[in-house]
């Protein structure tokens, strides 16, 4: 292959260009953003950045001096609008053509919204830098009514960063404890006491019915008739990968671009990052799309490896992914869903330093810990080398008994 077009400028696209290169490619890579800035790094934007503790310069995934070396051209503020999967050739926005022995499709996704978000000033979601500095600088004055509507990892990371800043801070989540569908319902309890123990107001099992303001934010009404004052909202629901750009290419789209074990959509095309939903053999074959800055590292890595012909076997990681709030460090390995066993292997959930086995139908799905970074780690391993439930429960026995 001579060339590459790379769709997407965020983190999978760009760990794709640079694997590209470190595996020998040296013909021309075309990396194609509908954002002005260069590639940047996201999970900081809820925290660090966010907060004021980190600057623009350190968000760069690539440093300006390393591009001359990294050998690609940058089409920024110029989004692909249009797919020919037969000539392998994306149309960008400006209506030009940009052709490629392969391509890959990197693009991410964008923040669900509620009607009228648009409209009202003070209403943010936070995906992209210009999101994080419109909220920064919106932060970083006197005190006010911050509403988060979603206790999802956005959501938590918004409000801990609000709250630090000396705002007052209200979380209204639709579930009856944050994150249930995937973490159940004791994990889910801890997540949520972790803001009230902060002096956050965490409202559960309640929905929003609208956004109150002409210009601007005034309020938030709630499914219960109640009204919340806000004079800042943060919307944290999930978010919608960007495939419509897509439709009438031949492409499969569910949720995503659909893709094979070797994340192939098509001869030549591939798909990478939160847009892509592949079918991973580490989990039964499931077909799964991972919104984790750890999934877009290592299948964009695995693209350009793939396309550069050096990578023979499936894309089957062991998906994981960390959360700052407050003084807590939250990690989740795996797939687990809300119905899946779970047991305490390490600490306790009284002392908030603890980890969390998940398993289900005697398969070994997950592995969570709250300021336990070693055991995640380990679990993670576990899953990798194919551990069922009872390895790691006999796992876990063993560990206890060499600690006591």
């Amino acid at each position: 292959m001579n060339s590459v077009v790379i769709v997407g400028a965020s983190l999978a696209g760009i760990r794709c260009a640079g694997s590209l290169r470190r595996s020998g490619f040296d013909g021309s890579i075309a990396l194609v953003g509908d954002e002005p800035h260069r590639p940047y790094d996201r999970p900081p934007l809820s925290k660090q950045y966010l907060n004021g503790d980190w600057d623009v310069d350190r968000l760069h995934l690539v440093q300006p001096d390393a591009w001359d070396e990294l050998d690609v051209t940058l089409h920024a503020s110029n989004a692909a609008v249009a797919l020919d999967v037969a000539a392998t050739a994306v149309t960008l926005a400006d209506g030009s053509v940009i052709a490629g022995d392969a391509i890959v499709l990197a693009t991410g996704a964008r923040p669900r919204t509620l009607p009228r978000s648009d409209a009202l000033a003070g209403v943010h979601v936070l995906r992209t830098l210009d999101d994080a500095s419109m909220l920064r600088a919106e932060l970083g004055g006197e005190a006010k009514k911050v509403v988060v509507i979603g206790a999802g990892f956005i959501g938590a990371e918004a409000a801990a960063t609000a709250h630090r800043a000396g705002h007052q801070v209200t979380i209204i989540e639709a579930a009856t404890v944050p994150m249930e569908r995937g973490l159940g319902p004791v994990i889910g309890t801890i997540c949520g006491d972790l803001h009230r123990e902060e002096g956050v107001d965490l409202r559960l099992s309640t929905g929003v019915t609208s956004l109150l303001g002409h210009d601007a934010i005034t309020g938030v009404e709630l499914d219960d008739g109640s009204v919340l004052d806000a004079d800042i909202v943060v919307i944290g629901i999930g978010v919608v990968p960007n495939t419509e750009w897509l439709h009438g290419s031949g492409l499969t789209i569910d949720n995503g671009i659909v893709a094979n074990e070797y994340c192939e959509a098509a001869p030549n095309v591939y798909a990478a990052g939160d847009v892509a939903r592949w079918t991973n053999p580490m989990f039964a074959g499931e077909l799964m799309r991972v919104e984790h800055w750890e999934n877009a590292v290592e299948q964009g890595n695995y693209v350009g490896r793939r396309i550069a012909g050096i990578e023979t076997e499936a894309f089957a990681p062991v998906p994981w992914f960390w959360s700052d709030q407050y003084s807590y460090k939250l990690q989740l390995a795996g797939r687990p869903t809300g119905t899946d066993d779970m047991k305490i292997i390490d600490g306790s959930i009284e002392e908030k330093r603890f980890a969390a086995i998940f398993g289900r139908n005697g398969m070994l799905t997950g592995v969570f810990g709250l300021n336990r970074p070693k055991h995640v780690m380990q679990y993670r391993m576990q899953m990798t080398q194919g551990a069922t439930w009872d390895d790691a429960l006999a796992f876990a026995e063993a560990a206890a008994a060499k600690k006591s």
